[in-house]
């Protein structure tokens, strides 16, 4: 056992994943019987969701609790880079939807709820920010675990060095057991892929296969030109090495697990693997996962625009300038509102003259397409997150006069 273990291991993780998507795709195509393979990508994406509340809320404490000075210009760096982005996201998406101005064939009208305006969200999130510390670990609300760990974190800045250790080997433990389940991802993904292609195939996007690509061009423009752009001019660097690192290593799971969430670990240990700084990457990847929202940006804009031409609705410039800022702001609270960021796109559709009922409909259209849409628009947002944090840190070595390596 142990030598299967140690081959197992020794290959390397993205290696594995690719062989299990394929063996996914395999076995959906060709054995759409064998339901019991869906455990894998179940039990995968659910000790990931299970394990990330725990880890978030404990690295933070005893990130905080533990750190010196001077992490406060590159928070200050990180959060400008996760607002900057998410909003350049929304305007590509806004020049997308003037290009192609896709409209849509309407499905039935959803039943579920979504928040009325910005007003609504905001609320949402500032009662998750004060919601019991206990209760927001085991229900996964980050906004709330972000806040009372912040809190913690500060607080016990005055505590004996021996509780910081009983800390810091607290955090190593949680981990620890988080790099046996990033082990298992092969799995998982294996799992994940056999149930969307055995249960949707590729029929299910002919009707809206238009709007599909339209989002999948955006986000990919965002992916591969836009965020690497911003990080060229922030470091003056060849940017794609590190991108494409990203990319492969937490965007490929993100992309699986479509959960931000769950994708933390992944992103905390493809930050230690770039060698950042443990006590800042522990609090902006979390961060990330709660602001930096380039696909939900993209989402939110491109569905609402469809919804306007859909309906023969005239978008003037200033308007959709106003949709870009709406959308950024309403894609950051996105994590803090049921049903993310689709069920923002009512909010957005307010905005341009469009009807509930219509905007609703445009809700059904983004559930039907949300195999591949929320799949890629979780890809762009966690890999974002793990880019940025990357370019604030380089950013502050490099004012040092430090050398920096991000090809890894």
């Amino acid at each position: 056992m142990k030598k299967v273990l140690s081959f197992y291991t020794k290959v390397p993780l993205i290696l594995r994943i690719a062989i299990g998507l394929v063996v996914g795709a395999l076995l959906g195509i060709f054995a759409p019987q064998a339901s019991f393979v869906k455990i894998f990508g179940t039990v995968f994406v659910g000790a990931l969701k299970g394990i990330a509340p725990v880890l978030v809320f404990v690295l933070v404490i005893s990130s905080l609790a533990s750190a010196g000075k001077g992490l406060g210009s590159r928070f200050r760096t990180v959060i400008g880079l996760y607002m900057l982005s998410t909003f350049l996201a929304a305007v590509v998406a806004v020049v997308g939807s003037y290009i192609f101005k896709i409209t849509v064939p309407l499905a039935a009208a959803t039943e579920q709820a979504a928040p009325q305006g910005l007003t609504e969200v905001f609320e949402t999130l500032l009662s998750n920010m004060v919601t019991n510390p206990v209760a927001a670990v085991m229900n996964g609300n980050y906004t709330g675990i972000l806040t009372w760990a912040i809190i913690f974190g500060i607080a016990l800045r005055a505590a004996g060095d021996a509780t910081k250790k009983v800390l810091d080997d607290i955090s190593g433990a949680v981990s620890k057991a988080v790099s046996w389940i990033v082990q298992l991802a092969p799995f998982g993904v294996l799992g994940l892929v056999y149930a969307s292609v055995g249960e949707y195939g590729l029929e299910i996007f002919a009707d809206y296969g238009k709007l599909l690509l339209l989002l999948v061009g955006c986000m990919l423009a965002v992916a591969l030109i836009v965020d690497p752009l911003v990080v060229a001019i922030t470091l003056r660097r060849n940017p794609y090495p590190l991108v494409l690192k990203c990319f492969k290593e937490s965007g490929i799971t993100a992309f699986f697990t479509r959960s931000s969430a769950a994708n933390i670990p992944v992103n905390m240990k493809l930050c230690e693997k770039l060698g950042l700084d443990r006590e800042y990457y522990s609090v902006a990847i979390p961060l990330g996962a709660t602001i930096n929202m380039d696909g939900a940006a993209i989402t939110i804009t491109v569905m609402a625009l469809a919804a306007a031409f859909t309906q023969g609705i005239s978008v003037n410039i200033i308007i959709a300038v106003l949709l870009s800022l709406v959308a950024t702001l309403g894609a950051c609270g996105a994590s803090g509102v049921a049903g993310g960021s689709l069920l923002l796109i009512p909010m957005a559709c307010s905005l341009l003259g469009v009807g509930q009922d219509v905007a609703m409909q445009m809700v059904s259209v983004g559930f039907i397409i949300g195999v591949v849409q929320d799949s890629l628009e979780t890809a762009i947002n966690s890999s974002g997150d793990a880019i940025f944090c990357a370019t604030a840190e380089y950013r502050e070595r490099l004012k040092r006069g430090e050398k920096i390596d991000f090809g890894g």
